[in-house]
């Protein structure tokens, strides 16, 4: 019999390879991107709550969590190029929706929700044909599998070794496994740990545009080098620092639907609503990995550099010892004044 992980994990390799899940055996559900299969149709769509509103068939407070699913039908069956259009709300201007459509009960909203949940842990966009004809054998699982997944410490350290960088000669890299996500965490240790002391830390989540290609849409990439320098002046001072860089682009959204996000932007949408528009929450980063992550170090303590307040709760939440919420403030450029607006304005941030 195999386990949860297993499951959970069959089922994100299916979603991303196009092929269908069966959750609770409630309904089987072809992913709108990816799904493959040219036959396939369906009556009825599973769509987020923000695509529902923007279709006016939900109203704003039913969508107060944008990723929650809903049960659509069309008027016609809906195949897999227009369901692909129905999802992506970057493509509304380009393909105008082909109605009338109708909100249906949802009667497995548990089964429905994980789902969802799945579709943004594969990085793919958070809509499904619903029982479609010529679909293809499903990956089955349960809403259960997907709690038990992430309630499980599967996180190890794989790897470590004396990596030297441009902020400080004296600094080690660990890398960190687990058998059920292919997304690998690393920690950078400035410094000689000392026991006695709590380290300065940084959580950095991935930003392939901002941390490699010098991006002016948001502060990653400067925030990344300003820690670890802050970090090397720590070490010298007879401190340590560490750098957790955990593998959760765009606030755990993923790469492509960062991307989609920046689209959205384009068109005059701040980051939350952009997020949000596409059916995803505006903030799905999995902090307790962080708080592994130290554990697996012998951290208990840190001294954590953030603008965030909700970084340092879910840091404590999870065991960690929060000593001092050291600021971690960088001047805006023309680009991102507004992303830094819309942090400090929708999500807390202190700047």
């Amino acid at each position: 019999m195999t386990s949860p992980a297993r499951r959970v994990a069959q089922a994100l390799d299916a979603l991303r390879h196009g092929w269908p899940i069966a959750v609770e055996g409630a309904f089987i559900l072809l992913p709108a991107e990816t799904g493959l299969g040219q036959g396939a149709t369906s009556r009825t769509m599973l769509i987020s709550a923000a695509r529902a509103v923007t279709l006016k068939l939900a109203n704003q407070r039913e969508a107060a969590v944008p990723e929650a699913p809903v049960l659509i039908r069309g008027a016609e069956p809906f195949d897999l190029a227009a369901a692909r259009a129905l999802a992506d709300p970057a493509l509304d201007l380009t393909y105008p929706m082909k109605g009338p459509f109708l909100a249906e009960p949802l009667g497995h909203g548990e089964a429905a929700a994980a789902a969802m949940e799945l579709a943004r842990l594969a990085g793919i966009l958070p809509a499904f044909l619903v029982d479609p004809a010529e679909a293809g054998e499903a990956v089955s699982l349960s809403a259960q599998d997907l709690v038990a997944w992430k309630d499980t410490a599967h996180l190890t350290i794989a790897a470590r070794a004396r990596l030297p960088v441009a902020a400080a000669e004296e600094a080690e890299i660990v890398a960190f496994r687990s058998a059920d996500d292919l997304r690998e965490h690393v920690a950078l240790v400035i410094g000689a740990q000392n026991g006695d002391r709590a380290p300065l830390v940084r959580l950095h989540s991935e930003c392939l545009t901002g941390d490699i290609l010098g991006s002016l849409k948001c502060d990653c990439g400067p925030q990344l080098d300003a820690a670890l320098r802050e970090m090397a002046k720590e070490a010298g001072q007879g401190g340590w620092g560490v750098l957790l860089y955990l593998r959760q682009e765009g606030r755990g959204i993923g790469l492509i639907n960062k991307l989609r996000a920046y689209e959205l932007q384009d068109q005059g949408f701040d980051t939350v609503d952009a997020n949000n528009r596409l059916g995803l929450p505006t903030e799905a980063r999995d902090f307790p990995v962080a708080a592994r992550m130290l554990d697996l170090l012998g951290v208990p303590a840190i001294r954590l550099m953030t603008n965030n307040p909700a970084k340092v709760e879910a840091l404590r939440e999870a065991g960690v010892t929060v000593t001092e919420r050291v600021p971690h403030q960088l001047p805006p450029n023309p680009h991102n004044a507004r992303y830094l607006a819309t942090k400090r304005d929708r999500t807390g941030h202190i700047l």
